[in-house]
Protein backbone atom coordinates (compact mmCIF):
# COMPACT_ATOMS: atom_id res chain seq x y z
CA UNK A 1 0.00 0.00 0.00
CA UNK A 2 0.88 3.54 -0.83
CA UNK A 3 2.20 5.33 2.01
CA UNK A 4 2.15 9.32 2.46
CA UNK A 5 3.98 11.66 4.80
CA UNK A 6 2.26 15.16 5.20
CA UNK A 7 4.07 18.19 5.83
CA UNK A 8 1.48 21.10 6.83
CA UNK A 9 3.40 24.72 7.68
CA UNK A 10 1.94 26.41 10.41
CA UNK A 11 4.28 28.90 11.17
CA UNK A 12 2.13 31.71 9.30
CA UNK A 13 1.19 35.31 10.98
CA UNK A 14 -1.84 37.01 10.88
CA UNK A 15 -0.61 40.34 9.52
CA UNK A 16 -2.60 40.45 6.50
CA UNK A 17 -5.81 39.58 8.62
CA UNK A 18 -4.89 42.02 10.81
CA UNK A 19 -5.12 40.04 13.78
CA UNK A 20 -2.33 39.27 16.25
CA UNK A 21 -3.38 35.68 16.64
CA UNK A 22 -0.90 33.27 14.17
CA UNK A 23 -3.65 32.46 11.34
CA UNK A 24 -3.49 28.55 12.15
CA UNK A 25 -4.85 29.29 15.33
CA UNK A 26 -7.62 31.61 14.91
CA UNK A 27 -10.98 29.26 15.57
CA UNK A 28 -13.87 28.54 13.20
CA UNK A 29 -16.80 26.68 15.16
CA UNK A 30 -14.68 26.03 18.16
CA UNK A 31 -11.77 24.81 16.41
CA UNK A 32 -8.30 25.96 15.09
CA UNK A 33 -8.03 26.20 11.47
CA UNK A 34 -5.45 24.27 11.91
CA UNK A 35 -7.68 21.50 13.25
CA UNK A 36 -9.71 21.43 10.47
CA UNK A 37 -7.69 21.25 8.24
CA UNK A 38 -5.69 18.34 9.34
CA UNK A 39 -9.26 17.12 9.77
CA UNK A 40 -9.76 16.77 5.84
CA UNK A 41 -6.22 14.21 6.03
CA UNK A 42 -6.59 11.95 8.93
CA UNK A 43 -8.78 9.39 7.35
CA UNK A 44 -6.85 9.41 3.98
CA UNK A 45 -6.06 5.22 4.39
CA UNK A 46 -2.56 6.17 2.75
CA UNK A 47 -1.09 8.83 5.46
CA UNK A 48 1.23 7.05 7.78
CA UNK A 49 3.37 10.48 8.82
CA UNK A 50 2.18 13.60 9.85
CA UNK A 51 4.56 16.33 10.35
CA UNK A 52 3.13 20.07 11.20
CA UNK A 53 6.42 22.60 11.32
CA UNK A 54 5.47 25.41 13.99
CA UNK A 55 7.72 28.55 15.39
CA UNK A 56 9.50 27.13 18.14
CA UNK A 57 7.52 29.54 21.00
CA UNK A 58 4.30 27.28 19.37
CA UNK A 59 5.50 24.17 19.52
CA UNK A 60 4.01 23.19 22.41
CA UNK A 61 0.57 24.81 21.39
CA UNK A 62 0.88 22.79 18.44
CA UNK A 63 1.05 19.54 20.38
CA UNK A 64 -1.78 20.43 22.58
CA UNK A 65 -4.03 21.03 19.68
CA UNK A 66 -3.10 17.77 17.73
CA UNK A 67 -3.26 14.85 20.79
CA UNK A 68 -6.97 14.53 19.93
CA UNK A 69 -5.98 13.26 15.84
CA UNK A 70 -4.03 10.28 17.38
CA UNK A 71 -4.55 8.07 15.21
CA UNK A 72 -2.21 4.33 16.03
CA UNK A 73 -1.26 4.31 12.38
CA UNK A 74 0.05 7.56 12.08
CA UNK A 75 3.29 9.16 13.30
CA UNK A 76 2.74 12.44 14.20
CA UNK A 77 5.31 15.29 15.05
CA UNK A 78 5.56 18.85 15.63
CA UNK A 79 9.02 20.33 14.12
CA UNK A 80 10.45 23.83 14.52
CA UNK A 81 10.39 25.49 11.32
CA UNK A 82 12.88 28.04 9.87
CA UNK A 83 12.52 31.82 8.72
CA UNK A 84 11.36 31.38 5.83
CA UNK A 85 8.89 28.66 4.24
CA UNK A 86 10.95 27.08 2.05
CA UNK A 87 13.50 26.72 5.30
CA UNK A 88 10.57 25.04 7.39
CA UNK A 89 9.59 22.59 4.98
CA UNK A 90 14.05 21.70 4.30
CA UNK A 91 13.60 21.60 8.01
CA UNK A 92 10.70 19.40 8.17
CA UNK A 93 12.26 17.02 5.52
CA UNK A 94 15.00 15.63 7.82
CA UNK A 95 12.17 14.06 9.68
CA UNK A 96 10.54 12.12 7.36
CA UNK A 97 9.52 8.53 7.19
CA UNK A 98 12.31 6.64 4.56
CA UNK A 99 9.32 4.01 4.26
CA UNK A 100 6.87 6.55 2.73
CA UNK A 101 6.71 6.62 -0.52
CA UNK A 102 4.97 10.67 -1.04
CA UNK A 103 5.48 13.42 0.70
CA UNK A 104 2.69 16.06 0.59
CA UNK A 105 3.03 19.55 1.67
CA UNK A 106 -0.49 21.68 2.23
CA UNK A 107 -0.92 25.18 3.83
CA UNK A 108 -2.07 25.24 7.15
CA UNK A 109 -5.09 27.98 6.20
CA UNK A 110 -6.54 25.37 3.62
CA UNK A 111 -9.31 23.91 5.75
CA UNK A 112 -11.77 22.52 2.74
CA UNK A 113 -9.53 20.94 0.58
CA UNK A 114 -12.01 17.62 -0.75
CA UNK A 115 -10.97 13.82 -0.18
CA UNK A 116 -11.50 12.98 -3.76
CA UNK A 117 -9.01 15.64 -5.11
CA UNK A 118 -6.26 14.30 -2.11
CA UNK A 119 -6.68 11.21 -3.77
CA UNK A 120 -6.62 12.46 -6.97
CA UNK A 121 -3.29 13.71 -6.33
CA UNK A 122 -2.11 10.95 -4.81
CA UNK A 123 -2.23 8.42 -7.79
CA UNK A 124 -1.07 11.05 -10.38
CA UNK A 125 1.98 11.81 -8.43
CA UNK A 126 2.45 7.72 -8.17
CA UNK A 127 2.13 7.81 -11.70
CA UNK A 128 3.57 10.88 -12.88
CA UNK A 129 5.94 11.90 -9.61
CA UNK A 130 4.70 15.00 -9.25
CA UNK A 131 0.81 16.38 -8.97
CA UNK A 132 -0.55 19.23 -7.55
CA UNK A 133 -3.83 20.72 -7.71
CA UNK A 134 -5.05 24.42 -9.28
CA UNK A 135 -8.02 25.70 -11.17
CA UNK A 136 -8.59 27.84 -13.89
CA UNK A 137 -7.99 31.66 -13.45
CA UNK A 138 -10.99 33.33 -14.15
CA UNK A 139 -9.67 36.66 -14.72
CA UNK A 140 -8.16 38.23 -17.56
CA UNK A 141 -4.41 38.47 -16.09
CA UNK A 142 -1.99 41.39 -17.53
CA UNK A 143 1.85 41.23 -17.26
CA UNK A 144 3.21 44.56 -16.16
CA UNK A 145 6.70 46.55 -16.52
CA UNK A 146 8.65 48.53 -13.40
CA UNK A 147 6.55 51.63 -14.22
CA UNK A 148 3.52 49.65 -13.93
CA UNK A 149 2.45 49.65 -17.28
CA UNK A 150 1.46 46.46 -19.74
CA UNK A 151 3.51 44.68 -21.31
CA UNK A 152 1.23 41.70 -22.48
CA UNK A 153 -2.02 39.66 -21.67
CA UNK A 154 -1.17 36.15 -21.45
CA UNK A 155 -3.30 33.68 -23.12
CA UNK A 156 -5.78 32.81 -19.85
CA UNK A 157 -6.89 29.24 -21.04
CA UNK A 158 -3.47 28.47 -20.58
CA UNK A 159 -3.58 29.83 -17.07
CA UNK A 160 -4.24 28.02 -13.51
CA UNK A 161 -4.24 29.08 -9.97
CA UNK A 162 -2.32 26.15 -7.94
CA UNK A 163 -3.04 24.87 -4.47
CA UNK A 164 -1.86 22.33 -1.92
CA UNK A 165 -1.55 19.97 -1.44
CA UNK A 166 1.41 19.32 -3.94
CA UNK A 167 2.46 15.63 -3.97
CA UNK A 168 5.67 14.45 -4.21
CA UNK A 169 7.91 11.24 -4.95
CA UNK A 170 9.73 10.85 -2.08
CA UNK A 171 13.44 11.47 -3.41
CA UNK A 172 12.46 13.85 -6.49
CA UNK A 173 11.57 16.27 -3.39
CA UNK A 174 14.30 15.74 -1.65
CA UNK A 175 16.14 16.03 -4.69
CA UNK A 176 14.66 19.74 -5.65
CA UNK A 177 15.28 21.21 -2.19
CA UNK A 178 18.96 19.86 -2.55
CA UNK A 179 19.53 21.24 -5.85
CA UNK A 180 17.55 24.90 -4.75
CA UNK A 181 20.05 24.89 -1.53
CA UNK A 182 23.36 24.04 -3.45
CA UNK A 183 21.87 26.89 -6.28
CA UNK A 184 20.87 29.17 -4.19
CA UNK A 185 16.88 29.35 -6.17
CA UNK A 186 13.98 30.37 -4.25
CA UNK A 187 10.45 29.02 -5.18
CA UNK A 188 7.39 30.46 -4.78
CA UNK A 189 5.77 27.00 -3.86
CA UNK A 190 7.59 23.51 -3.80
CA UNK A 191 6.26 22.42 -7.53
CA UNK A 192 8.46 25.12 -8.82
CA UNK A 193 11.35 23.59 -6.93
CA UNK A 194 10.71 20.07 -9.07
CA UNK A 195 10.00 22.30 -12.12
CA UNK A 196 13.54 23.46 -11.65
CA UNK A 197 14.76 20.14 -12.06
CA UNK A 198 13.36 19.80 -15.40
CA UNK A 199 10.64 17.22 -14.01
CA UNK A 200 6.93 17.73 -15.85
CA UNK A 201 4.30 18.59 -12.65
CA UNK A 202 0.76 17.02 -13.24
CA UNK A 203 -2.13 19.15 -12.56
CA UNK A 204 -5.24 17.85 -11.06
CA UNK A 205 -8.42 20.19 -11.29
CA UNK A 206 -9.40 21.04 -7.76
CA UNK A 207 -12.23 23.17 -6.69
CA UNK A 208 -12.23 27.26 -6.27
CA UNK A 209 -13.46 26.13 -2.34
CA UNK A 210 -9.82 25.17 -1.71
CA UNK A 211 -9.18 28.77 -1.29
CA UNK A 212 -6.05 29.84 1.63
CA UNK A 213 -7.63 32.01 4.33
CA UNK A 214 -5.22 35.13 3.86
CA UNK A 215 -7.40 38.05 4.33
CA UNK A 216 -10.03 39.70 6.11
CA UNK A 217 -12.73 38.21 3.38
CA UNK A 218 -11.37 34.75 3.48
CA UNK A 219 -11.93 34.40 6.81
CA UNK A 220 -15.52 35.70 6.75
CA UNK A 221 -16.19 33.32 4.00
CA UNK A 222 -14.50 30.30 6.37
CA UNK A 223 -16.55 31.59 9.17
CA UNK A 224 -19.56 31.40 6.90
CA UNK A 225 -18.93 27.73 5.40
CA UNK A 226 -17.98 26.17 8.52
CA UNK A 227 -21.37 27.52 10.09
CA UNK A 228 -23.14 25.50 7.48
CA UNK A 229 -24.37 29.14 5.68
CA UNK A 230 -22.11 28.49 2.41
Amino acid sequence: MIRLSLIIPAAGSGVRLGMKTPKPFIELGGRTILQHTIDKFIDIPELGQLLIVASAQNIDRVKSLVSDHDRSDVDISVVEGGDERQDSISNALKFVDKRCDLVAIHDAVRPFIEKNVVEECISKAMKYGAAIPGIPVKDTVKVLNDEQLVESTPDRSSLWQIQTPQIFKRQILFDAYDHAKNAGFTGTDDSSLVENLGIKVHVVKSSYENFKITYPIDLKLAELKVGGEL
